[in-house]
């Protein structure tokens, strides 16, 4: 099986591509710029044997170019909520432009399904239920499901969009909700850090992550589903406090406000059905390789 992953420069599709490259499937990562640092940090072995296509994911001929002789995708390529407040139409024809794009190619390509990142910005700061994003990245990440339920009427192309809250593990170090695994990074280097919010959060470790696409991407299905990924919900004070379990000397603290994503999810029983077994690293493990990894 070749697989497309596009955003292949960033911190996810390092984790995905590791856990694909790792099962021996070919891999073709696609961006506006080849960089696979992360990627080499994380599976030294394999990095080189990922093929790399540049392009802009907004076009839809890079699109159907990078696509072209592949099984299936996984499409993680977007710009995250402070560049989508920042420039809400640069925003928009990347996150999507972007996944229409993807949709139209796979089928052009005759895939079966598309799996793509939404996000649990979806939701507002009260609910956990029903989608009401307050940012633009949320109401963007909401429109892209909109668009999946529309192909599987229109084309009868399957998706599954991964609602994860806060990512975090190695190579996390951009975005609002960066902060948890800059801390890691700070606690293995001895330095001070302030996280840039507080309350609780939703914390799943990267590879989690990367093993529901993994999980997903070897299952057959139909229709267009969205799950959420919701993690551990952990007040940043334990955070913290478990932090300086791992590293005892660790300078860190939190100030700001909440995240504006709700902390409350009802679980959903069709994820366990579709993707039974699904992996949930204990936030103390994740934390400790985060940490390792800076080290």
């Amino acid at each position: 099986m070749r697989v497309l992953v596009t955003g292949g420069s960033g911190f996810l599709a390092a984790w995905v591509m590791r856990r694909l490259l790792a099962r021996g499937m070919d891999v073709r990562a696609f961006d506006v710029r080849e960089d696979a640092r992360l990627l080499r940090a994380l599976a030294p072995e394999r990095a080189d044997d990922v093929q790399w296509r540049t392009g802009d994911i907004s076009e839809a001929r890079d699109v159907a170019s990078a696509l072209d002789g592949c099984d299936a995708v996984i499409h993680l390529a977007g710009v995250l909520t402070p560049a989508c407040s920042a420039d809400p139409v640069r925003g928009a024809r990347i996150n999507l432009i972007g996944t229409l794009n993807v949709f139209d190619a796979a089928i052009a390509c005759g895939l079966r399904a598309v799996l793509y990142a939404s996000s649990a910005g979806v939701f507002g700061p009260d609910d956990g239920a029903t989608p009401f994003p307050t940012t633009h990245y949320g109401a963007f990440k909401l429109a892209c499901e909109g668009s999946a339920r529309a192909y599987w009427h229109d084309h009868g192309i399957a998706s599954i969009g991964f609602r994860p809250l806060v990512v975090y593990g190695a190579g996390r170090e951009t975005g609002s909700s960066a902060g948890p695994s800059l801390a890691c990074r700070a606690a293995a280097r001895g330095e001070p850090y302030t996280i840039p919010f507080t309350g609780a959060t939703g914390l799943v470790y990267a590879d989690d992550v990367a093993a529901a696409y993994e999980r997903a991407l070897t299952h057959r299905f139909d229709g267009a589903h969205a799950f959420t990924l919701a993690g551990d919900i952990t007040p940043m004070q334990s955070l913290i406090a478990t932090l300086k379990q791992i590293a005892p000397h660790a300078r860190i603290d939190a100030a700001g406000a909440p995240l504006p994503i709700a902390t409350s999810f009802p679980d959903d029983p069709a994820l366990a059905r579709m993707l039974p077994g699904l992996t949930s690293t204990p936030l103390i493990e994740g934390l400790r390789q985060t940490v390792a990894f800076y080290q």
